[in-house]
């Protein structure tokens, strides 16, 4: 598994300042129950009420978290096939000390995901509230 950290020119935040780090191990833990195909992983960076919204052309998709646990569980994993897997922060954004915003890309599956995933503060701890992602087939780019 490729899994590339953030840096410093990747992150934009807005006043109220905060530390991003828990917000990275969410992430983190997304890209890892991805590569695994483990719904038990995924669920763990997600909030119970989050949707995840595919913007494909002809793909719209719009679930509820126990309908998208199906969907991975389903997948064979990255982890026990030979194609390409890498997971990319791209950027995150701080809104305040409650909601942040996540730019990551994925290669997997034979394809390229850009995500936009919104996070939330809440019982003190960052849960993804929302996934909405558009893919390309891994000969094409997304314009990051």
């Amino acid at each position: 598994m490729s899994t590339e950290n953030i840096s410093a020119n990747a992150v934009s935040t807005k006043e109220p300042t905060g530390d991003i780090e828990p917000i990275v191990c969410i992430l983190h833990q997304y890209f890892e129950g991805l590569y695994q195909a483990d719904s038990r992983i995924v669920a763990e960076a997600f909030h119970p009420d989050a949707r995840y919204i595919n913007t494909v052309s002809g793909d719209y998709t719009n679930l509820s978290m126990p309908d998208y646990f199906k969907v991975i569980d389903k997948r064979q994993a990255p982890s026990e096939s030979d194609d390409d897997y890498h997971s990319k922060v791209i950027s995150i954004e701080l809104g305040d000390t409650q909601m942040a915003f996540a730019k990551v890309s994925i290669v997997m599956m034979g394809r390229q995901y850009l995500d936009f995933l919104t996070l939330t503060h809440t019982d003190d701890e960052w849960k993804i509230m929302s996934k909405v992602f558009s893919f390309q087939a891994v000969n094409t780019s997304i314009n990051l």
